[in-house]
């Protein structure tokens, strides 16, 4: 293939000459009009890590490190502890006693999401926040644990918009590489505090609908 032939796919696929542009210019996720104003993101949207609490506040982390073991990136570092009897901090045998997220290292691939057997670990939509020091990009339990309201911590570097801790990235089961299609239209896992019960997978045909209207919004 020529040089002017590579133009001409590359030029056939912009609005201008009537096709359908595939890239976006990059301002933030901000929108062109309003200027502070984001994109809304798809569902999808792997983001900042959050630790989740059951509905009565207990933590959902067992300690059970398989995310720290299948992360291709080797960010995560996880260290279990026996809980206190008299005073459980999970509802298992185990809690997530250290817990760190090096994002220095995270590639955001949602591997350690779907390791997780109790979906403690999910991915929200948060993917604008920066550091001043490489300190403040190895999360710890404290600023991964969700608070008694069950909302993400918000460290000061972050942008949390409006929905960003919607529907994060845990409620997929369906499609994942591990994952079934015997989880379409099914609830297969526990309340979260401050969130309840997640809604489903949705089937296939409702997906790509779902799809389509962004796709028309976004022209």
């Amino acid at each position: 293939m020529g040089l002017f032939e590579g133009f001409a796919i590359t030029a056939r696929q912009h609005r201008f000459f009537g096709g359908e542009r595939v890239t976006n210019e990059y301002s933030g996720g901000r929108t062109r009009d309003q200027h502070d104003q984001k994109e809304a993101k798809p569902e999808r949207v792997h983001g900042r890590h959050v630790l989740n609490r059951y509905e009565d506040g207990m933590e959902k982390c067992i300690g059970c490190e398989l995310c720290a073991g299948v992360c291709p990136a080797k960010c995560i570092y996880v260290r279990g502890k026996d809980n206190d009897p008299e005073n459980p901090t999970s509802p298992g045998e185990r809690f997530g006693f250290v817990y760190e997220i090096n994002y220095l290292r995270c590639i955001h691939c949602d591997l350690c999401v779907e390791a997780c057997p109790t979906e403690a670990i999910t991915e929200s939509k948060l993917f604008e926040f920066s550091f001043l020091n490489r300190t403040d990009a190895i999360y710890t339990k404290t600023e991964l644990v969700v608070g008694d309201d069950g909302r993400p911590q918000q460290m000061p570097w972050e942008d949390w918009r409006e929905g960003d801790d919607t529907n994060t990235s845990a409620w997929m089961r369906a499609t994942a590489p591990s994952g079934s299609a015997e989880f379409e239209g099914q609830v297969g896992w526990s309340g979260e505090l401050g969130y309840g019960v997640r809604a489903p997978e949705p089937a296939q045909p409702e997906r790509d609908a779902t799809t389509k209207t962004v796709k028309a919004v976004r022209r």
